[in-house]
């Protein structure tokens, strides 16, 4: 058994260009590649739910991150998702227990020198290894109850409510 179970969606932080005129579109997920930049050494297994930007997933991918997060051996879970929706997704896996859930997204691509990735990646890694059984979000540098937080599109930054 992995000591901790990464469920990837998509969203911004897996999000690729392709040349300057395109837009962007989800690729293969980062998370191996910033685990390797941060030297992680925990042993993980990855799991791909879909590859979707947030605002395209829809109740039957909401019920196989669901179901995949219920029927895991892990009780530790790490889950990459565009931040568009990140609080829509929470309230559908609000309910799941014994499972420590900690959600992340990014504000920028991983692929960007300047991303947020791999600070919220390693802050869902410390929450599933410290907090209670329940389901949390790690952004801009704070970790939030996943029921009592939103998205402020204007100050770009999730916020307590």
């Amino acid at each position: 058994m992995a000591d901790i179970l990464i469920l990837t969606t998509g969203g911004t932080i897996d999000k690729v260009y392709f040349d300057a005129l395109s837009e962007f579109q989800v690729g293969d997920t980062m998370v191996t590649k910033l685990m390797e930049i941060g030297l992680v050494k925990h042993d993980v297994r990855i799991q791909e739910i879909c590859r979707k930007d947030s605002l395209e997933l829809d109740d039957t991918d909401r019920a196989a991150l669901r179901q995949a997060i219920e029927s895991a051996s892990e009780s530790r879970i790490v889950i990459t998702h565009g931040t568009d929706t990140m609080t829509d997704t929470a309230a559908v896996l609000k309910d799941i227990p014994g499972k420590t859930v900690c959600m992340l997204g990014a504000l920028s691509p991983a692929r960007f020198a300047e991303s947020d990735a791999t600070f919220n990646l390693g802050m869902a890694f410390g929450v599933v290894q410290s907090a209670a059984p329940g389901i949390y979000i790690a952004m801009n540098g704070t970790v939030f109850d996943a029921s009592k937080v939103r998205k402020d599109r204007s100050i770009g930054a999730f916020v307590s409510i």
